[in-house]
């Protein structure tokens, strides 16, 4: 029994707080489906980029320093928090103020980067992946498995391997797009513990507004 446990544990992913800044081995790109999030939660919040007319599909929710098995969050040794100006920059990418300064906090002060330099490279890696435009032009509501969504990146990406990408999903729909990044924003292949492709042969996909 007590082999099971130690086993057990040992396969849980390893989520460290109040890490070293700048100590991790690779990025993880994590991008919303915006129509999603609205349904499961924006509209509630009368978030203004659930508005009708706001044509968001895939955006940013950040850029995560990710060990080999586990990852970093809430680091000590980061550099100084991002400015007013910083913040609203990214807000065309990533939607709100609040999510630009959470994801500052729990997952950019491990990147070993002041703000601005952070908030740049993560800029540049969303910018490096081609959105699959048969999504990113979504009119209607759709339900499919979420290996499609994964086929799209895929062929929209031709240097993206199938173990460097993970579709997820949350309350029956489609989530996100988590795409494995070297520290130069080169693909490589994720971590096992990142691997964890959403299995739902009907997963909604909302449309873009």
């Amino acid at each position: 029994m007590r082999l099971l446990a130690a086993l057990i544990l040992a396969a849980a992913p390893a989520w460290a707080e109040g890490e070293r800044a700048g100590d991790f081995d690779y990025y993880i790109l994590s991008l919303s489906w915006s129509p999603g999030w609205c349904e499961r939660e924006g509209d509630e919040r009368q978030a203004l980029e659930c508005r009708a007319g706001a044509d968001r599909g895939f955006t940013l929710h950040g850029l995560w320093p990710q060990y080999d098995f586990g990852w970093p969050s809430w680091c000590y040794g980061a550099g100084r928090d991002p400015d007013r100006a910083e913040i609203a920059l990214m807000t065309d990418i990533m939607g709100s103020a609040g999510l630009v300064r959470h994801e500052w906090r729990k997952h950019g002060s491990c990147s070993g980067m002041d703000a601005g330099a952070y908030f740049d490279l993560s800029r540049r890696a969303y910018e490096s992946i081609v959105l699959p435009e048969v999504l990113e032009d979504l009119d209607r509501d759709v339900k499919l498995p979420a290996s499609v969504v994964e086929d799209a990146f895929v062929e929209a990406n031709p240097g993206l391997a199938r173990n460097a990408i993970t579709i997820t999903c949350k309350g029956g729909m489609i989530e996100e797009a988590r795409i494995c990044l070297s520290r130069d924003l080169t693909p490589r292949p994720c971590g096992l513990d990142a691997q964890r492709d959403c299995r739902m042969p009907d997963a909604l996909m909302p449309a873009v507004r």
